[in-house]
C-alpha cells in the first residue's frame, strides 16, 4: 500500500503541475480509499473532503456522488449516523438523477443507516 500511496502522491503532483483539477479530485478520492483500507480513517476523511470540495466546484457529479457515498460509509462505521445520512442522501439523489446502478446500493445503505440511527442505545 505504501508504494500505491507514493504513486498517487506523484500523480497529485503531476495533476497540480499541469492544472488537471478533475484528475486531482479523482486522485484524492483514490488515495482516500487506500487510507480507509489501511484503517487510517481520519486521513481518508480529510482526502475525501478535499476531493469533494473540488468536485463540487467543477461540477463533476459522478465523482462527487462516489465521494459522498464513501464519506457516508466511513461515518456509518464510526457510528455517526446523522453525518452518514447527510452524505448518503445527496449521493443517492445524484445517482438517481444519473440513473446510475449505484443508486440501489446507496439507497440500501441509507435505509440501514436510518434504521441503525433510530435504534435506542443499548444500556450497559
Amino acid at each position: 500500500m505504501d508504494k500505491a500511496i507514493a504513486l498517487y502522491n506523484q500523480s497529485l503532483e503531476i495533476n497540480e503541475r499541469i492544472g488537471d483539477v478533475q484528475g486531482k479530485a479523482a486522485t484524492l478520492h483514490e488515495l482516500a480509499g487506500i487510507y480507509a483500507n489501511k484503517g487510517e480513517v481520519d486521513e481518508a476523511i480529510t482526502l475525501y473532503n478535499q476531493s469533494l470540495e473540488i468536485t463540487q466546484r467543477i461540477r463533476d457529479v459522478q465523482t462527487q456522488a462516489n465521494t459522498l457515498r464513501w464519506l457516508g460509509h466511513l461515518a456509518e462505521q464510526q457510528g455517526e449516523y446523522t453525518k452518514a445520512i447527510s452524505y448518503l442522501q445527496p449521493a443517492l439523489e445524484i445517482f438517481q438523477r444519473l440513473k446510475s446502478p449505484h443508486a440501489e446500493r446507496v439507497s440500501a445503505s441509507l435505509d440501514r443507516v436510518i434504521r441503525n440511527g433510530l435504534r435506542p442505545a443499548t444500556l450497559t
